[in-house]
């Protein structure tokens, strides 16, 4: 197959503004491949860009196709890539340059030069087709279909997490927020060893998602403060800074917090002496490295159920709608958008 010169995809223009038309795509470098997409995966800094225009500190300046989950097939190829065409892959959104320092030492999550797809001013996934460099795709096995391997992106994190806790065999572990990344943060823990994972949120049917997916138990914040102590691992999936403050309050000591969710540029609260005088170990973690191959693996032995996360599928001219139905529906968890869908 010739690689197309552009493709139809949903282009963000402003809060709420998103026109499905069609996108010029670059032209096939010899170490790109052609994805042709069947899966996106809606994820909250997609929510964010098409709410407010911005997530975080990164705001939307020029028309952008939104969307970094993603998985498809490989139609069309450089002629250094070794992959062949019709491989079914995941795509990895952030690589790094390659080059530079942090990414030669490994680090390529934290490159500083580095781009991720569907991060303003760079073009991302939502389309029937993307160009990308051939170290940004994974091969899937045949046990994971295309439509679950979209969420192999949001598991790499969840996996990069879990190693920056150093979660452990027989370890007790609280989970905060039950949202994606949460219940996969709470699955990967349990398949690295945990004894007991417990999750929270106020989300009662996101708490039941994540008990039914293998939590050993779970609290509704806004019903009840968690009365726990000897917790070995907080994961704080929530972005949300007073859920952190009351979860490090259960930490053993010598115990250790990572932050997962987005956090706000700066927080008030932090209990800097408990800290201190229980040598608790506070850090954080962004994106992934070299985590692809493990999520893989996680989903295609079925120690991960990716399919149990899964909520909602809309076709790209719907792509708004799946932009608003996690927020206008507490019983969604992860949706999706299939480009090669027609409208129903």
């Amino acid at each position: 197959m010739l690689a197309p010169e552009s493709a139809r995809a949903a282009v963000l223009y402003g809060p709420g503004d998103l026109r499905i038309e069609d996108r010029a795509l670059r032209p096939l470098g010899p170490d790109d491949v052609l994805v042709t997409v069947d899966a996106v995966g809606v994820c909250g800094s997609d929510m964010h860009y098409f709410a407010h225009g911005r997530n975080g500190q990164n705001v939307l300046r020029q028309p952008t196709v939104l969307g970094h989950e993603a998985a498809g097939v490989i139609t069309a190829k450089g002629s250094d890539v070794p992959l062949a065409v019709g491989t079914r892959v995941a795509v990895e959104p952030a690589v790094g340059c390659g080059t530079c320092p942090t990414c030669r030492s490994g680090r390529y999550n934290l490159c500083p030069a580095g781009t991720c797809f569907g991060s303003p001013p760079t073009d991302g996934t939502l389309a029937e087709h993307i160009v990308a460099t051939g170290r940004a795709v994974h091969p899937l096995p045949d046990a994971i279909p295309l439509e679950a391997a979209a969420l192999i992106e949001p598991l790499a994190i969840a996996v990069w997490a879990v190693r920056r806790a150093g979660v452990e065999f027989g370890d007790r572990v609280l989970v905060t927020g039950a949202g994606p990344i949460g219940v996969l943060v709470m699955q990967v823990a349990r398949a690295a060893g945990a004894t007991e994972v417990i999750v929270t949120d106020v989300n009662d049917a996101r708490l039941a998602r994540a008990l039914a997916l293998g939590a050993s138990a779970v609290i509704n914040t806004a019903e009840q403060a968690p009365d726990l102590t000897g917790i070995d691992r907080l994961l704080e999936c929530s972005a949300h800074p007073a859920a952190l403050w009351q979860g490090l309050r259960t930490l053993r000591p010598a115990g250790r917090a990572i932050v997962v969710g987005q956090a706000p540029p700066s927080v008030d609260g932090l209990p800097l002496a408990h800290l201190q005088r229980w040598e608790i170990e506070l850090s954080t973690a962004f994106r992934s490295a070299h985590a692809f191959p493990t999520a893989i693996a996680l989903a295609a032995e079925g120690r991960v159920d990716l399919a149990g996360v899964l909520t909602g599928r809309f076709p790209l001219d719907l792509a708004a709608d799946a932009l608003r139905a996690p927020g206008a529906d507490p019983a969604h968890l992860k949706v999706v958008v299939r480009p090669g869908d027609a409208p129903a």
